[in-house]
């Protein structure tokens, strides 16, 4: 599929996925990604659905295509110009028939998740003696080679290796939501991005990238360079929360006070929100302090962001993929919402003649940190 100098290629099979067949390209209609910093990537294809000779006489043909059964692998590649980047890396998971009427109205829609759905197919009970977040994150993403993936693991702020006479960290869930789990201990994520290269994913596991040189900059009401056709805002001050309590120091057998500091995540804005939430530190039994105060500013950390921007990008004056997870630099808004964002959700509508990227961005609070925003 090509359109205004973007072209989009779809490599597809049940192990090795490999370059469509023209049977399937001449039917495509629309794709459909979104790629979020909380849940898995995933994508939809529509196609149209035809019936013609005898041989559709029992079945669509698009039906019988041994290709778009579910499990099989979907790569979506988009080129601008000499540049080309891996859209997603997927697994069909869901098909859908709707059958019209009139000749070349059937829809056949297919659906599905980036890779690491296939790591939430089985649940496990699993221990992991004297094994910290990080090795047991390691551990588990090199059981799923076969799809690619380059490990990216960064530590958190406070590693304790468990002692087994104290107690053995118990995996009692599927690989994914174990890790999700682990993640959430200190405000961080994990995700599986596709590339660079197609068949290679990334899986990283670590805090939302918020150091990273920002990607090009969206610009609204920006004269010739303006890029994005819509951009609303939303700022809600109940978001931010303080977090304080008590923990049974589990080495020391004292209760000890848990109390957040400021977050802890790299500024984005001038004027942060102030934390005007109070929340009571609950812990779970066996935590040591230094434990319990991750938790306690990894709940401050996670509701930080009290600012929300939702919009729509033009792909053809862009340029580029928006991507999710990292930042971007928004200018032609004003003082109170220009600068730099984390790019929380992009979805990406591509059809013949068309591709634009709905996103929705985030910050903790209004207010530039830079004067101008590189482009």
């Amino acid at each position: 599929m090509s359109l205004l100098g973007i072209n989009l290629t779809m490599m597809i099979g049940p192990t090795v996925a490999v370059p469509a067949p023209p049977m399937l390209i001449e039917a495509l209609q629309s794709v459909e990604v979104t790629h979020s910093d909380e849940a898995r990537s995933g994508f939809q294809i529509v196609f149209q659905a035809g019936r013609s000779g005898q041989a559709d006489m029992a079945d669509y043909a698009l039906l019988r295509n041994p290709l778009l059964k579910p499990g099989n692998r979907v790569i979506l590649l988009i080129s601008f110009g000499a540049m080309t980047k891996v859209l997603m890396d997927g697994i069909i998971t869901h098909q859908q028939l709707a059958p019209g009427n009139e000749p070349g109205s059937s829809i056949f829609t297919v659906t599905g998740e980036d890779v690491s759905v296939m790591m939430d197919m089985e649940e496990k009970s699993v221990e992991h003696p004297a094994q910290d977040e990080t090795v047991i994150a390691a551990k588990i993403i090199s059981s799923y080679a076969k799809y690619g993936l380059i490990p990216d693991i960064k530590p958190p702020p406070v590693i304790d290796t468990p002692i087994p006479t104290e107690g053995v960290p118990v995996q009692e869930d599927t690989d994914l939501q174990y890790l999700l789990e682990l993640a959430q201990r200190y405000a961080y994520v994990f995700y599986i991005t596709p590339g660079p290269l197609p068949a290679m994913n990334t899986a990283y596991w670590g805090p939302p990238k918020r150091l990273e040189a920002p990607q090009r900059a969206l610009s609204f009401n920006f004269g010739s360079v303006t890029n994005v056709r819509s951009v609303n805002f939303q700022n809600n001050a109940l978001s931010p929360t303080a977090v304080s309590g008590n923990v049974q120091d589990r080495q020391t057998n004292n209760s000890q006070s848990v109390q957040n500091m400021p977050s802890t995540r790299p500024p984005l804005s001038s004027q942060p929100s102030p934390l005007n939430r109070k929340k009571l530190f609950r812990a779970e039994a066996g935590l040591n302090t230094m434990q319990a105060m991750a938790r306690a500013q990894a709940m401050t950390d996670a509701s930080t962001d009290a600012v929300t921007v939702e919009g729509e990008l033009d792909s053809v004056r862009y340029g580029d993929i928006l991507q999710a997870r990292g930042l971007v630099g928004l200018r032609g808004v004003g003082n109170n919402y220009d600068g730099i964002y984390y790019v929380k959700r992009v979805t990406h509508r591509i059809k013949r003649g068309e591709y634009v990227q709905q996103f929705s961005l985030t910050r903790e609070g209004v207010g530039a940190i830079l004067p101008t925003v590189i482009s």
